[in-house]
């Protein structure tokens, strides 16, 4: 059975907000403490994230766990640190009343070692139930905790017991967790933690079962490296994260090089690009990546960076914060800075970089073209690039600069004499082509335009 990718994804814009750091949680659940209603903010953030343009919240772990979320205790029931069940259901139908989609993020390849039946596994050892539901059980030897038997973690984390996903007891056990999470909070879709390295099978069987229950239900997995197409297609998922262009957003300007990104973007979505049909998850940054404000070594190239991102195809996505410039490092062992605590959201209407990456997000709104449209790389050098986004009905041209200087841009394309652009970051700016041929004018230091055609002789 083929497929079909949810029709709100054409239009999605998300907002990704890792919970436990944004409120400010413990480190540490103590499984004993009264639940605290910290999540319950997340609802003063609706307006900001709908003011922003956003219409999807990817919200990261939020169920009973050991420490950060992906070390799952418990399935059935949102972490005493954020809340309770009720704390989540409350969310959603407040998202929902204001057009906001929710996915929530979830950690399938692993639990963590206070998950029951890995706590039956280790007060009962082979006579557990329990014991096939685990990777590489050995009770010829003891894990690196001391238990009485060995297992498989997460690469070299122990604390990270990996689930047998071929079993059809752990797979039914986790469709049915899906269910609760459907029924109980009305959620639009998964974002699977570690996908590529989940057991292919057991994606494929759950995407029936979420597409059978709920048509629209979308699913994105994490993945690092590879053909995106092994997880994303007809059999598996709708998406996966696209890491490939993240690397190249940020590395093209920290190398005076868009030769790179333009190399990624013409191989995934040009002319025979190899994913044009996929609506991949693009990012500037995320809860595993240095902030985007910190990774770059001339943060003026943030202007050009979020220019592509949202109008390069697929679905954009912000990570709470990075939208005004908040920065953070990645630790050695420890994505703490990355996840942090904000109390408050400040005054966004003096911050150039937020009303920047809001103008961008509502002209992507407005402006199927730069949903739909087919994607062609117009012109590329060390420090410019020009690509545009075209449909049966439309042509958007975009020229981005990373020049400390002003620049002219002339390119060379497929156009007839006379036809008018005008910027949709300044209107004020119009040009006229000429045969075959664009020269666009006064492109600023670090600077945008995003030319839209105003007339057209078929």
């Amino acid at each position: 059975m083929q497929r079909e990718v949810p029709s709100w994804m054409s239009d999605a814009v998300f907002y990704h907000i890792y919970p436990l750091g944004l409120v400010g949680a413990p480190a540490a659940n103590d499984f004993e403490s009264e639940p605290m209603d910290r999540m319950a903010v997340l609802n003063d953030w609706i307006p900001h994230i709908k003011h922003l343009g956003c219409n999807a919240l990817y919200l990261g772990p939020v169920f009973e766990s050991d420490f950060h979320g992906y070390d799952t205790a418990n399935y059935y029931l949102v972490d005493r640190r954020l809340g309770t069940n009720q704390t989540l259901r409350d969310l959603s139908h407040n998202l929902h009343i204001h057009g906001i989609k929710l996915v929530l993020d979830t950690v399938f390849n692993h639990v963590g070692r206070n998950f029951p039946p890995f706590k039956d596994l280790q007060l009962h050892g082979e006579a557990s139930i329990y014991k096939d539901w685990f990777v590489d059980v050995d009770f010829t030897r003891q894990s690196t905790y001391g238990d009485s038997f060995y297992y498989e973690g997460w690469f070299d984390a122990y604390n990270l017991v990996k689930l047998n996903l071929r079993n059809p007891e752990v797979a039914d056990y986790l469709f049915h967790v899906v269910a609760f999470w459907m029924d109980e909070f009305d959620i639009d879709g998964l974002r699977l933690d570690v996908a590529e390295i989940m057991d292919k099978d057991f994606l494929s069987a759950l995407s029936v079962f979420c597409r059978n229950r709920k048509s629209e239900f979308w699913l994105m997995g994490e993945v690092i490296e590879g053909d995106y197409r092994e997880w994303a297609n007809d059999n598996m998922l709708d998406s996966t994260t696209n890491y490939e262009a993240y690397k190249g957003l940020y590395s093209s300007h920290n190398d005076k090089n868009y030769f790179e990104i333009a190399h990624s973007l013409n191989r995934q979505f040009g002319y025979e690009g190899v994913y044009q049909d996929l609506l991949l998850y693009n990012f500037a940054d995320n809860h595993d990546t240095t902030r985007i404000a910190s990774i770059l070594n001339d943060v003026r190239g943030i202007y050009p960076l979020h220019a592509i991102l949202f109008t390069m195809p697929g679905i954009p996505a912000v990570y709470y914060g990075s939208e005004w410039g908040i920065e953070a490092v990645k630790g050695a062992h420890d994505d703490t800075m990355l996840r942090p605590v904000v109390n408050a959201i400040p005054d966004l209407a003096a911050l150039p970089l937020h009303n920047f990456v809001r103008q961008v997000i509502a002209i992507r709104h407005e402006q199927d073209i730069l949903k739909k449209g087919a994607y062609r790389q117009l012109h590329v050098s060390h420090e410019q690039l020009v690509f545009s986004r075209e449909t049966v009905s439309g042509l958007i041209i975009i020229a981005v600069s990373q020049s400390d200087q002003q620049v002219d841009i002339g390119v060379h394309m497929e156009i007839q004499a006379g036809e008018e652009f005008r910027d949709l970051l300044a209107p004020q700016y119009h040009v006229f082509s000429s045969h075959n041929y664009l020269f666009i004018n006064d492109v600023l230091a670090f600077g945008v335009r995003i030319l839209l055609r105003v007339n057209h002789s078929a």
